[in-house]
């Protein structure tokens, strides 16, 4: 770790959202793992604000059975009372409740004084987007984010925004309450262990990086499948759809990784500023380049493994005429000096026949196997990084098949991170909250980076709103591949998608 981060991670963790299923699945698994490997202080304390009235050991109960189901270390009655201890409990409505707010600065600072924190506050947001500001607001006008003693941050969940003027408006106004370093904002993709090998795969082997441009990458696909359809999501998904709850952060993120040039450091801004440039290099859609290099899907009635599967118009919370993506693919550009001119591919979609996070490196065939008649049906050269399920990456080469007769197969140099290191990966909330403490802001997303992301959704969403192309949903079963147009999208450039998750 860099000397200069701070590792002084003696601090109250407040949660805002303390009821809500992301603290349930997520927030308190986590935090409770990085106390099992002993990542955190003893004095790491949390406390969780909600609505519903409830006394500290009702809700130590709760997240007990929470954190036994999520967690991914087994808990004990021991460990757990000793971890508990710890968590406390404030209900009050945050979004109105003034008197609840200074109420609630008299606590933590009880608690600094208890625990020994020294006024050290990482905020969580866990809520709606339209509670940020009027958070961070009362936040600010009760002098809670600007101690005399100790670092007061705030983390804030995806989305940000839901267009680029409200993202804009969002930022301006929080902008004026907490100064940008002090702002974490969420991407959970970021602190995924494979997300974070990327910088060490390609600059960490000289085998790659002199292959990582338009002279040798024939193309780019970056694949997000999910069996799971919205479940209890629909309302939010109605808002957002897949282009915003995939694109426009984790897909786009996951690129950036991708095709950034080397930083002149690994601290944390000098990696943001060349994701930066990447996104600024994002060819944006015209009205014809979005008719010809994206299919928009919705998912229908299906099955998976016998089990029958409700469209996404019948889903909870989504209206029964509802003309809201489930599945996207799209073909892009990165106009830049490397990477000019290679064809970048992206899909992802709800209840789709595997679940597979994964980037593939397509590299060129050598012109001159071109001339061997043993090599016709040489295969492709690929760099696959599979984020997940499975975590871990391989290199498909080609080599001579065992026999008297000279025929090709290929062959995989496979490294299976997930198999080596069984249970001992962290979940990415883990290494979020870890690293927003030791004020690590590599793994957030920086405010120009959401800028020009939203800069290139925007160009979709226009595309959408002229688009004279009339929409037959459902175009997908659920359990299926996705919509046919997917496919022709590739195979008219003479590729195909890989999967090699069913491969």
């Amino acid at each position: 770790m860099d000397k200069n981060i701070d590792i002084d991670l003696s601090s109250i963790f407040v949660i805002f959202g303390g009821t809500g299923d992301l603290t349930k699945r997520k927030l308190i698994p986590a935090i409770f793992s990085l106390m099992y490997e002993e990542r955190l202080p003893e004095n790491f304390t949390i406390v969780a604000i909600g609505r519903r009235e409830k006394t500290n050991q009702q809700y130590r109960d709760e997240m007990y059975e929470s954190a036994k189901q999520f967690c991914r270390f087994s808990l004990n009655d021991k460990l757990w009372n000793k971890f508990s201890k710890r968590i406390f409990y404030k209900n009050f409505d945050f979004t109105s409740d003034n008197k609840g707010y200074r109420n609630l600065d008299l606590f933590l600072e009880k608690m600094d004084t208890k625990y020994l924190t020294g006024g050290k506050r990482l905020y969580y947001l866990a809520v709606a987007p339209e509670f940020f500001e009027g958070i961070i607001r009362n936040l600010k006008n009760n002098d809670m984010l600007k101690k005399s003693t100790g670092w007061q941050r705030i983390m804030v969940e995806k989305p940000f925004g839901s267009s680029l003027e409200t993202a804009r408006t969002l930022n301006y106004n929080i902008s004026k309450l907490i100064h940008e370093e002090d702002i974490f904002r969420i991407d959970h993709y970021l602190g995924k262990e494979m997300i974070q090998n990327i910088l060490a795969i390609r600059f960490g082997n000289s085998l790659f990086e002199p292959l990582w441009n338009a002279n040798y990458i024939d193309n780019i696909q970056i694949t997000s499948n999910e069996l799971l359809g919205v479940e209890n999501r629909g309302g939010y998904y109605e808002n957002a759809g897949i282009l915003k709850d995939m694109l426009q952060n984790h897909l786009l993120q996951m690129l950036t990784m991708i095709a950034m040039e080397p930083p002149v450091d690994l601290s944390p801004e000098s990696i943001r500023d060349e994701k930066v440039k990447v996104l600024r290099s994002l060819r944006p859609f015209t009205q014809e380049s979005f008719n010809e290099d994206i299919v928009r899907g919705q998912y229908g009635e299906g099955t998976s493994n016998d089990v029958e599967m409700v469209g996404y118009r019948q889903e909870v919370n989504v209206s029964p005429s509802s003309n809201t993506d489930t599945f996207i693919a799209i073909k892009t550009y990165i106009d830049n000096f490397r990477f000019g001119g290679v064809p970048i591919y992206i899909r992802a979609g709800k209840r789709m026949d595997t679940k597979s996070t994964e980037i593939v490196i397509q590299f060129k065939k050598l012109p001159g196997i071109n001339y061997y008649k043993e090599f016709d049906q040489i295969g492709h050269n690929l760099l696959v990084l599979k984020i997940q399920p499975e975590e871990g990456f391989f290199f498909r080469i080609n080599a001579k098949k065992p026999g008297n007769e000279f025929k090709m197969e290929k062959v995989e140099l496979d490294y299976c991170q997930s198999c080596k290191y069984v249970n001992d990966s962290p979940e990415a909330y883990e290494r979020l909250i870890l690293e927003a403490s030791r004020n690590n802001t590599s793994l957030f997303t920086r405010w120009d980076e959401l800028e020009y992301s939203w800069k290139f959704i925007e160009s979709i969403e226009k595309g959408i709103e002229n688009s004279n192309n009339a929409l037959n949903y459902p175009n997908y079963k659920a359990g299926t591949a996705g919509p046919l147009a997917a496919i022709d999208l590739i195979e008219k450039d003479g590729r195909q998608w890989w999967n090699t998750a069913s491969d």
